[in-house]
C-alpha cells in the first residue's frame, strides 16, 4: 500500500496547496472574511502553534514545529510500507500528506494559514484548512481501525 498512500500523501499536501494559494488570493480581497452559508465562513487566520492553535504566540519556534511534522510523516511512512489494507494505507496517506501540506507553510511563511470557519450561533470551531482536514480524517479512520475493525478481525 505504500503506492496507494504516498499518491495520497502527494495529491493531499498539493490540494492544500492549491486551496491555500487560491484562496490567499480571494481572502486578501476580502479581509473581513466570507461567509458563506449560515455557519460557514471563509476566514484568515495564521496559526503559529500546533492543532488548532494549541500553544500559539510564539512559544514554540516554527522550524522545531516543523521538524517534529516531518518526523511524524518519516514515521507514518515507515508504518506505511508494512500496512496491506488499502483504506489503512490511504489513511496514513492523508495524515502524511496533511503534516507536508502544513510544513510547507510553515517553513514559507512560519504560521499554517487557516480558513474553514464552522460555527453554531457565536461557538465557533477553529479555523482550519484542506491539511488539518486530511489529518482528521485520517486519524478518525486510523481510531475506527484499532478500535472496531481490528476488534473484529481477532475475534
Amino acid at each position: 500500500m505504500l503506492r496507494l498512500g504516498l499518491a495520497v500523501a502527494a495529491a493531499v499536501a498539493v490540494a492544500d496547496q492549491l486551496v491555500k494559494w487560491w484562496l490567499l488570493g480571494v481572502l486578501a480581497e476580502a479581509p473581513g472574511g466570507i461567509a458563506v452559508t449560515p455557519f460557514f465562513n471563509l476566514v484568515m487566520v495564521w496559526n503559529r502553534g500546533v492543532s488548532f492553535g494549541l500553544f500559539g504566540g510564539g512559544a514554540l519556534p516554527p522550524w522545531l514545529l516543523a521538524a517534529a511534522a516531518i518526523a511524524i510523516a518519516v514515521g507514518l511512512a515507515v508504518w506505511l510500507a508494512r500496512i496491506e489494507e488499502r483504506w489503512l494505507g490511504a489513511a496514513v496517506g492523508a495524515v502524511i500528506g496533511g503534516a507536508v501540506g502544513n510544513v510547507v507553510d510553515r517553513v514559507r511563511t512560519g504560521a499554517v494559514a487557516d480558513f474553514f470557519d464552522l460555527h453554531v450561533g457565536v461557538y465557533h470551531w477553529p479555523a482550519f484548512n484542506v491539511a488539518d482536514a486530511a489529518i482528521t480524517l485520517g486519524v478518525g479512520f486510523l481510531f475506527i481501525d484499532a478500535l472496531l475493525i481490528r476488534r473484529e478481525r481477532h475475534k
